[in-house]
Protein backbone atom coordinates (compact mmCIF):
# COMPACT_ATOMS: atom_id res chain seq x y z
CA UNK A 1 0.00 0.00 0.00
CA UNK A 2 1.38 3.38 -0.98
CA UNK A 3 1.92 6.08 1.60
CA UNK A 4 -0.48 8.39 -0.24
CA UNK A 5 -3.29 5.86 -0.68
CA UNK A 6 -5.48 7.32 2.05
CA UNK A 7 -5.16 10.77 0.45
CA UNK A 8 -6.99 9.61 -2.68
CA UNK A 9 -10.68 10.42 -2.55
CA UNK A 10 -12.59 7.19 -2.28
CA UNK A 11 -15.46 5.30 -0.73
CA UNK A 12 -14.64 1.61 -0.53
CA UNK A 13 -15.39 -1.04 2.07
CA UNK A 14 -11.92 -1.59 3.53
CA UNK A 15 -8.49 -0.51 2.28
CA UNK A 16 -6.88 -3.39 4.18
CA UNK A 17 -8.31 -5.69 1.48
CA UNK A 18 -5.93 -4.15 -1.08
CA UNK A 19 -3.20 -6.86 -0.99
CA UNK A 20 -5.69 -9.56 -1.98
CA UNK A 21 -7.18 -7.28 -4.63
CA UNK A 22 -3.75 -6.53 -6.08
CA UNK A 23 -3.00 -10.24 -6.38
CA UNK A 24 -6.33 -10.93 -8.10
CA UNK A 25 -5.96 -7.97 -10.50
CA UNK A 26 -2.56 -9.28 -11.55
CA UNK A 27 -3.97 -12.79 -12.04
CA UNK A 28 -6.72 -11.45 -14.32
CA UNK A 29 -4.12 -9.44 -16.21
CA UNK A 30 -2.40 -12.66 -17.29
CA UNK A 31 -5.45 -13.43 -19.43
CA UNK A 32 -5.70 -9.91 -20.88
CA UNK A 33 -2.77 -9.59 -23.32
CA UNK A 34 -4.55 -7.27 -25.77
CA UNK A 35 -5.32 -4.68 -23.10
CA UNK A 36 -1.75 -5.05 -21.81
CA UNK A 37 -0.37 -4.14 -25.24
CA UNK A 38 -2.69 -1.14 -25.43
CA UNK A 39 -1.67 -0.10 -21.90
CA UNK A 40 2.01 -0.22 -22.85
CA UNK A 41 1.39 1.93 -25.92
CA UNK A 42 -0.76 4.33 -23.91
CA UNK A 43 2.05 4.71 -21.36
CA UNK A 44 4.37 5.83 -24.15
CA UNK A 45 2.00 8.02 -26.18
CA UNK A 46 -0.32 9.44 -23.47
CA UNK A 47 -3.33 9.82 -25.82
CA UNK A 48 -5.65 10.67 -22.92
CA UNK A 49 -3.39 13.23 -21.28
CA UNK A 50 -5.45 15.90 -19.51
CA UNK A 51 -8.76 14.12 -20.12
CA UNK A 52 -11.14 13.90 -17.16
CA UNK A 53 -12.82 10.52 -17.39
CA UNK A 54 -15.63 8.83 -15.45
CA UNK A 55 -16.12 5.07 -15.66
CA UNK A 56 -19.35 3.57 -14.35
CA UNK A 57 -18.63 -0.16 -14.59
CA UNK A 58 -18.75 -3.40 -12.68
CA UNK A 59 -15.79 -3.04 -10.32
CA UNK A 60 -14.06 -6.34 -11.04
CA UNK A 61 -10.49 -7.50 -11.61
CA UNK A 62 -10.97 -7.03 -15.36
CA UNK A 63 -12.31 -3.49 -14.98
CA UNK A 64 -9.32 -2.74 -12.77
CA UNK A 65 -6.98 -3.58 -15.65
CA UNK A 66 -8.95 -1.20 -17.89
CA UNK A 67 -8.72 1.58 -15.28
CA UNK A 68 -4.97 1.05 -14.97
CA UNK A 69 -4.59 1.25 -18.77
CA UNK A 70 -6.62 4.48 -18.93
CA UNK A 71 -4.50 6.05 -16.20
CA UNK A 72 -1.35 4.95 -18.06
CA UNK A 73 -2.71 6.84 -21.05
CA UNK A 74 -2.84 10.05 -19.02
CA UNK A 75 -6.53 10.07 -18.05
CA UNK A 76 -7.65 11.70 -14.81
CA UNK A 77 -10.08 8.87 -14.10
CA UNK A 78 -12.65 8.13 -11.41
CA UNK A 79 -14.49 4.80 -11.08
CA UNK A 80 -17.94 4.06 -9.67
CA UNK A 81 -19.99 0.86 -9.60
CA UNK A 82 -22.67 0.27 -12.22
CA UNK A 83 -24.42 -2.39 -10.13
CA UNK A 84 -24.73 -2.69 -6.34
CA UNK A 85 -23.91 -6.40 -6.23
CA UNK A 86 -21.09 -6.58 -8.77
CA UNK A 87 -18.38 -4.75 -6.84
CA UNK A 88 -15.40 -6.78 -5.67
CA UNK A 89 -14.37 -4.92 -2.51
CA UNK A 90 -10.75 -6.08 -2.55
CA UNK A 91 -10.35 -4.83 -6.13
CA UNK A 92 -11.82 -1.44 -5.24
CA UNK A 93 -9.39 -1.18 -2.32
CA UNK A 94 -6.36 -2.05 -4.46
CA UNK A 95 -7.21 0.52 -7.13
CA UNK A 96 -7.20 3.20 -4.45
CA UNK A 97 -4.23 1.98 -2.44
CA UNK A 98 -1.91 0.67 -5.14
CA UNK A 99 -2.83 2.76 -8.17
CA UNK A 100 -4.14 6.03 -6.77
CA UNK A 101 -7.42 5.76 -8.67
CA UNK A 102 -10.46 7.27 -6.91
CA UNK A 103 -13.11 4.56 -6.51
CA UNK A 104 -16.61 4.92 -5.11
CA UNK A 105 -18.06 1.42 -4.91
CA UNK A 106 -19.12 -0.95 -2.13
CA UNK A 107 -20.65 -4.38 -2.70
CA UNK A 108 -24.27 -4.29 -1.58
CA UNK A 109 -24.57 -0.49 -1.60
CA UNK A 110 -28.16 0.74 -1.55
CA UNK A 111 -29.79 2.80 -4.29
CA UNK A 112 -29.30 6.05 -2.39
CA UNK A 113 -25.56 5.42 -2.16
CA UNK A 114 -25.41 4.42 -5.82
CA UNK A 115 -27.10 7.63 -6.97
CA UNK A 116 -24.86 9.67 -4.66
CA UNK A 117 -21.85 8.07 -6.34
CA UNK A 118 -23.25 9.02 -9.74
CA UNK A 119 -23.40 12.63 -8.55
CA UNK A 120 -19.83 12.41 -7.22
CA UNK A 121 -18.72 11.12 -10.61
CA UNK A 122 -20.38 14.00 -12.41
CA UNK A 123 -18.80 16.44 -9.94
CA UNK A 124 -15.52 15.30 -11.56
CA UNK A 125 -16.71 17.27 -14.64
CA UNK A 126 -15.89 14.51 -17.10
CA UNK A 127 -14.85 14.96 -20.71
CA UNK A 128 -15.48 11.28 -21.44
CA UNK A 129 -17.91 8.86 -19.80
CA UNK A 130 -17.52 5.08 -19.94
CA UNK A 131 -20.99 3.87 -19.08
CA UNK A 132 -22.59 0.53 -18.28
CA UNK A 133 -26.32 1.05 -18.69
CA UNK A 134 -26.11 4.81 -19.41
CA UNK A 135 -27.16 5.95 -15.92
CA UNK A 136 -24.36 8.52 -15.69
CA UNK A 137 -25.08 9.82 -19.19
CA UNK A 138 -28.83 10.00 -18.53
CA UNK A 139 -28.29 11.85 -15.25
CA UNK A 140 -25.98 14.31 -17.00
CA UNK A 141 -28.47 14.97 -19.79
CA UNK A 142 -31.40 15.36 -17.39
CA UNK A 143 -29.87 17.28 -14.52
CA UNK A 144 -26.43 18.62 -15.48
CA UNK A 145 -27.00 20.39 -18.81
CA UNK A 146 -24.49 23.07 -17.82
CA UNK A 147 -21.76 20.40 -18.06
CA UNK A 148 -22.64 19.32 -21.60
CA UNK A 149 -20.03 21.64 -23.21
CA UNK A 150 -17.30 19.69 -21.33
CA UNK A 151 -18.32 16.36 -22.88
CA UNK A 152 -16.29 14.95 -25.77
CA UNK A 153 -18.32 11.74 -25.85
CA UNK A 154 -19.29 8.52 -24.15
CA UNK A 155 -18.72 4.81 -24.68
CA UNK A 156 -21.33 2.18 -23.88
CA UNK A 157 -21.01 -1.61 -23.89
CA UNK A 158 -24.42 -2.89 -22.78
CA UNK A 159 -27.49 -3.55 -24.91
CA UNK A 160 -29.62 -1.77 -22.30
CA UNK A 161 -27.39 1.30 -22.46
CA UNK A 162 -27.44 1.40 -26.27
CA UNK A 163 -31.25 1.31 -26.25
CA UNK A 164 -31.31 4.25 -23.82
CA UNK A 165 -28.79 6.24 -25.86
CA UNK A 166 -30.81 5.71 -29.04
CA UNK A 167 -33.92 6.88 -27.19
CA UNK A 168 -32.04 10.00 -26.01
CA UNK A 169 -30.97 10.70 -29.58
CA UNK A 170 -34.52 10.16 -30.88
CA UNK A 171 -35.76 12.67 -28.29
CA UNK A 172 -33.15 15.19 -29.41
CA UNK A 173 -31.28 15.34 -26.07
CA UNK A 174 -28.08 13.48 -26.98
CA UNK A 175 -25.85 16.35 -28.05
CA UNK A 176 -22.54 14.47 -28.24
CA UNK A 177 -21.17 11.31 -29.89
CA UNK A 178 -21.52 7.91 -28.23
CA UNK A 179 -19.36 4.96 -29.20
CA UNK A 180 -21.40 1.76 -29.52
CA UNK A 181 -18.88 -0.64 -28.03
CA UNK A 182 -21.60 -3.25 -27.54
CA UNK A 183 -21.95 -3.91 -31.27
CA UNK A 184 -18.24 -4.26 -32.01
CA UNK A 185 -17.65 -7.74 -33.41
CA UNK A 186 -14.85 -8.40 -30.93
CA UNK A 187 -17.30 -7.52 -28.16
CA UNK A 188 -20.70 -9.08 -28.75
CA UNK A 189 -19.55 -12.19 -30.60
CA UNK A 190 -17.30 -13.12 -27.67
CA UNK A 191 -18.26 -11.19 -24.52
CA UNK A 192 -22.02 -11.62 -24.92
CA UNK A 193 -22.01 -15.17 -26.26
CA UNK A 194 -19.08 -16.91 -24.56
CA UNK A 195 -18.70 -14.61 -21.56
CA UNK A 196 -22.36 -14.35 -20.57
CA UNK A 197 -22.99 -17.98 -21.43
CA UNK A 198 -20.29 -19.31 -19.12
CA UNK A 199 -20.52 -16.76 -16.32
CA UNK A 200 -24.32 -16.95 -16.05
CA UNK A 201 -24.24 -20.69 -15.47
CA UNK A 202 -21.28 -20.21 -13.13
CA UNK A 203 -23.35 -17.81 -11.01
CA UNK A 204 -26.37 -20.12 -11.00
CA UNK A 205 -24.33 -23.14 -9.92
CA UNK A 206 -22.47 -21.21 -7.20
CA UNK A 207 -25.76 -19.89 -5.81
CA UNK A 208 -27.66 -23.19 -5.93
CA UNK A 209 -25.28 -26.14 -6.54
CA UNK A 210 -28.00 -27.69 -8.72
CA UNK A 211 -27.31 -30.27 -11.44
CA UNK A 212 -28.24 -28.82 -14.83
CA UNK A 213 -28.26 -32.16 -16.64
CA UNK A 214 -31.86 -33.24 -17.14
CA UNK A 215 -33.33 -29.90 -16.05
CA UNK A 216 -35.55 -27.84 -18.34
CA UNK A 217 -34.04 -24.37 -18.69
CA UNK A 218 -36.08 -21.52 -20.16
CA UNK A 219 -34.00 -18.74 -21.72
CA UNK A 220 -35.92 -15.51 -22.32
CA UNK A 221 -34.32 -13.74 -25.28
CA UNK A 222 -32.15 -15.10 -28.07
CA UNK A 223 -29.78 -12.22 -28.66
CA UNK A 224 -26.07 -12.90 -28.29
CA UNK A 225 -26.35 -13.27 -24.50
CA UNK A 226 -29.34 -15.58 -24.83
CA UNK A 227 -27.52 -17.68 -27.43
CA UNK A 228 -24.59 -18.09 -25.07
CA UNK A 229 -26.74 -19.09 -22.11
CA UNK A 230 -28.80 -21.52 -24.21
CA UNK A 231 -25.73 -23.14 -25.77
CA UNK A 232 -23.91 -23.55 -22.46
CA UNK A 233 -27.00 -24.92 -20.70
CA UNK A 234 -27.50 -27.49 -23.47
CA UNK A 235 -23.81 -28.34 -23.28
CA UNK A 236 -24.30 -29.27 -19.61
CA UNK A 237 -27.18 -31.60 -20.42
CA UNK A 238 -30.18 -29.32 -19.94
CA UNK A 239 -33.30 -29.33 -22.11
CA UNK A 240 -33.55 -25.74 -23.33
CA UNK A 241 -36.64 -23.73 -24.27
CA UNK A 242 -36.27 -20.26 -25.80
CA UNK A 243 -38.86 -17.48 -25.68
CA UNK A 244 -38.66 -14.59 -28.15
CA UNK A 245 -40.57 -11.62 -29.58
CA UNK A 246 -38.47 -11.35 -32.75
CA UNK A 247 -39.50 -13.69 -35.57
CA UNK A 248 -36.01 -13.96 -37.08
CA UNK A 249 -34.40 -14.76 -33.72
CA UNK A 250 -37.17 -17.24 -32.90
CA UNK A 251 -36.56 -18.94 -36.24
CA UNK A 252 -32.80 -18.98 -35.59
CA UNK A 253 -33.32 -20.58 -32.18
CA UNK A 254 -35.54 -23.21 -33.80
CA UNK A 255 -32.92 -23.93 -36.48
CA UNK A 256 -30.30 -24.18 -33.71
CA UNK A 257 -32.32 -27.03 -32.24
CA UNK A 258 -34.12 -25.34 -29.36
CA UNK A 259 -37.84 -25.47 -28.60
CA UNK A 260 -39.45 -22.05 -29.03
CA UNK A 261 -42.73 -21.05 -27.41
CA UNK A 262 -44.39 -18.14 -25.57
CA UNK A 263 -43.50 -17.68 -21.91
CA UNK A 264 -47.08 -18.43 -20.84
CA UNK A 265 -46.60 -21.92 -22.29
CA UNK A 266 -42.98 -22.36 -21.19
CA UNK A 267 -43.87 -21.83 -17.52
CA UNK A 268 -45.50 -25.26 -17.49
CA UNK A 269 -42.15 -26.93 -18.14
CA UNK A 270 -39.31 -24.83 -16.73
CA UNK A 271 -37.17 -25.80 -13.75
CA UNK A 272 -34.85 -22.81 -14.22
CA UNK A 273 -35.49 -19.45 -15.94
CA UNK A 274 -32.83 -17.07 -17.24
CA UNK A 275 -33.86 -13.62 -18.51
CA UNK A 276 -31.49 -11.87 -20.92
CA UNK A 277 -33.72 -9.45 -22.84
CA UNK A 278 -32.92 -5.96 -21.50
CA UNK A 279 -36.67 -5.38 -21.17
CA UNK A 280 -39.04 -4.96 -18.24
CA UNK A 281 -41.13 -7.59 -16.42
CA UNK A 282 -40.32 -10.50 -18.70
CA UNK A 283 -41.33 -12.72 -15.80
CA UNK A 284 -44.40 -11.40 -14.00
CA UNK A 285 -47.38 -12.37 -11.83
CA UNK A 286 -49.22 -14.59 -14.32
CA UNK A 287 -46.01 -16.51 -14.95
CA UNK A 288 -45.17 -17.03 -11.27
CA UNK A 289 -48.68 -18.41 -10.65
CA UNK A 290 -48.24 -21.16 -13.21
CA UNK A 291 -44.62 -22.18 -12.56
CA UNK A 292 -43.67 -25.50 -11.05
CA UNK A 293 -43.17 -25.60 -7.30
CA UNK A 294 -39.61 -24.49 -6.41
CA UNK A 295 -38.88 -23.14 -9.89
CA UNK A 296 -35.68 -21.06 -9.94
CA UNK A 297 -35.62 -17.67 -11.66
CA UNK A 298 -32.63 -15.41 -12.35
CA UNK A 299 -31.57 -12.55 -14.57
CA UNK A 300 -28.47 -11.85 -16.64
CA UNK A 301 -29.71 -8.60 -18.19
CA UNK A 302 -28.14 -5.35 -17.02
CA UNK A 303 -30.90 -3.97 -14.74
CA UNK A 304 -32.99 -5.75 -12.09
CA UNK A 305 -36.29 -5.08 -13.86
CA UNK A 306 -36.68 -8.21 -15.98
CA UNK A 307 -38.19 -10.15 -13.06
CA UNK A 308 -41.19 -8.39 -11.49
CA UNK A 309 -40.10 -8.85 -7.89
CA UNK A 310 -42.65 -6.35 -6.57
CA UNK A 311 -45.52 -8.49 -7.83
CA UNK A 312 -43.82 -11.66 -6.62
CA UNK A 313 -43.41 -10.11 -3.18
CA UNK A 314 -47.09 -9.23 -3.02
CA UNK A 315 -47.98 -12.81 -3.95
CA UNK A 316 -45.77 -14.30 -1.24
CA UNK A 317 -46.79 -15.18 2.30
CA UNK A 318 -43.17 -15.58 3.33
CA UNK A 319 -39.69 -14.78 1.96
CA UNK A 320 -36.58 -16.41 3.36
CA UNK A 321 -32.91 -16.62 2.43
CA UNK A 322 -32.03 -20.28 1.92
CA UNK A 323 -28.45 -19.82 0.63
CA UNK A 324 -26.25 -16.81 -0.15
CA UNK A 325 -27.85 -14.89 -3.04
CA UNK A 326 -30.81 -17.30 -2.97
CA UNK A 327 -34.25 -16.31 -1.68
CA UNK A 328 -37.34 -18.50 -1.58
CA UNK A 329 -40.72 -16.81 -2.02
CA UNK A 330 -43.46 -18.99 -0.53
CA UNK A 331 -46.67 -18.18 -2.43
CA UNK A 332 -50.09 -18.13 -0.84
CA UNK A 333 -51.01 -21.08 -3.07
CA UNK A 334 -48.41 -23.18 -1.24
CA UNK A 335 -45.90 -23.28 -4.11
CA UNK A 336 -42.57 -21.48 -3.93
CA UNK A 337 -40.43 -19.55 -6.41
CA UNK A 338 -36.68 -19.23 -5.82
CA UNK A 339 -35.02 -15.95 -6.89
CA UNK A 340 -31.28 -15.69 -7.36
CA UNK A 341 -29.18 -12.57 -6.79
CA UNK A 342 -32.15 -10.31 -6.00
CA UNK A 343 -32.96 -10.33 -9.70
CA UNK A 344 -29.68 -8.59 -10.53
CA UNK A 345 -26.95 -9.87 -12.83
CA UNK A 346 -26.49 -13.39 -11.51
CA UNK A 347 -23.05 -13.78 -13.09
CA UNK A 348 -21.74 -10.85 -11.04
CA UNK A 349 -23.97 -11.11 -7.97
CA UNK A 350 -23.07 -14.72 -7.19
CA UNK A 351 -19.90 -15.22 -9.25
CA UNK A 352 -17.04 -13.16 -10.71
CA UNK A 353 -18.51 -12.10 -14.04
CA UNK A 354 -17.03 -12.90 -17.42
CA UNK A 355 -13.69 -14.67 -17.76
CA UNK A 356 -10.76 -12.27 -18.13
CA UNK A 357 -9.85 -13.60 -21.59
CA UNK A 358 -13.20 -12.42 -22.93
CA UNK A 359 -13.20 -9.05 -21.16
CA UNK A 360 -9.75 -8.47 -22.66
CA UNK A 361 -11.39 -7.72 -26.01
CA UNK A 362 -14.35 -5.81 -24.58
CA UNK A 363 -12.14 -3.48 -22.59
CA UNK A 364 -9.71 -3.12 -25.47
CA UNK A 365 -12.69 -1.71 -27.37
CA UNK A 366 -13.43 0.64 -24.47
CA UNK A 367 -9.86 1.92 -24.31
CA UNK A 368 -9.54 2.41 -28.07
CA UNK A 369 -13.03 3.92 -28.18
CA UNK A 370 -11.93 6.60 -25.69
CA UNK A 371 -8.79 7.27 -27.73
CA UNK A 372 -10.88 7.54 -30.91
CA UNK A 373 -13.21 10.09 -29.30
CA UNK A 374 -10.26 12.25 -28.22
CA UNK A 375 -8.54 12.05 -31.62
CA UNK A 376 -11.79 12.99 -33.37
CA UNK A 377 -12.96 15.67 -30.95
CA UNK A 378 -15.31 18.05 -32.73
CA UNK A 379 -15.45 15.88 -35.89
CA UNK A 380 -18.13 13.36 -34.89
CA UNK A 381 -21.84 14.14 -35.08
CA UNK A 382 -24.07 13.61 -32.03
CA UNK A 383 -25.54 10.12 -31.81
CA UNK A 384 -24.37 6.53 -31.86
CA UNK A 385 -21.19 5.60 -33.71
CA UNK A 386 -19.86 2.12 -34.39
CA UNK A 387 -16.35 1.15 -33.38
CA UNK A 388 -14.38 1.59 -36.65
CA UNK A 389 -13.79 -1.70 -38.47
CA UNK A 390 -10.04 -1.14 -38.43
CA UNK A 391 -10.04 -0.98 -34.62
CA UNK A 392 -12.13 -4.14 -34.41
CA UNK A 393 -9.68 -5.88 -36.74
CA UNK A 394 -6.71 -4.56 -34.75
CA UNK A 395 -8.12 -6.02 -31.53
CA UNK A 396 -8.77 -9.39 -33.18
CA UNK A 397 -5.26 -9.44 -34.67
CA UNK A 398 -3.69 -8.62 -31.29
CA UNK A 399 -5.70 -11.39 -29.65
CA UNK A 400 -4.62 -13.93 -32.28
CA UNK A 401 -1.01 -12.85 -31.90
CA UNK A 402 -1.20 -13.34 -28.14
CA UNK A 403 -2.69 -16.80 -28.69
CA UNK A 404 0.09 -17.76 -31.11
CA UNK A 405 -2.32 -18.15 -34.04
CA UNK A 406 -1.45 -17.08 -37.61
CA UNK A 407 -3.76 -16.42 -40.54
CA UNK A 408 -3.52 -16.62 -44.31
CA UNK A 409 -2.70 -13.50 -46.32
CA UNK A 410 -4.28 -12.76 -49.69
CA UNK A 411 -2.01 -12.98 -52.70
CA UNK A 412 -1.80 -10.04 -55.11
CA UNK A 413 -3.85 -12.04 -57.59
CA UNK A 414 -6.57 -12.67 -54.98
CA UNK A 415 -6.67 -8.98 -53.98
CA UNK A 416 -7.08 -8.02 -57.64
CA UNK A 417 -9.86 -10.58 -58.12
CA UNK A 418 -11.75 -9.44 -55.00
CA UNK A 419 -11.69 -5.83 -56.21
CA UNK A 420 -12.66 -6.50 -59.81
CA UNK A 421 -16.07 -6.76 -61.41
CA UNK A 422 -14.82 -7.88 -64.85
CA UNK A 423 -13.39 -11.21 -63.71
CA UNK A 424 -16.00 -13.95 -63.62
CA UNK A 425 -16.00 -17.69 -63.81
Amino acid sequence: MTATSTQVKHEVKDLSLAPLGKQRIEWAGREMPVLAQIRDRFAQEKPLDGIRLVACCHVTTETANLAIALKAGGADAILIASNPLSTQDDVAASLVADHGIPVFAIKGEDNETYHRHVEIALDHKPNIIIDDGSDVTATLVQHRQHQLPDIIGTTEETTTGIVRLQAMFNDGVLSFPAMNVNDAETKHFFDNRYGTGQSTLDGIIRATNILLAGKTVVVAGYGWCGKGAALRARGMGANVIVTEINAVKALEATMDGFRVMPMEEAVRYGDLYITVTGNKHVLRAEHFENMKDRAIVCNSGHFDIEIDLKSLGSMASDVRTVRPFTQEYRLKSGKSVVVLGEGRLINLAAAEGHPSAVMDMSFANQALGCEYLVKNKGKLEPGLHSIPTELDQEIAALKLKAMGINMDILTDEQVKYMNSWTAGT
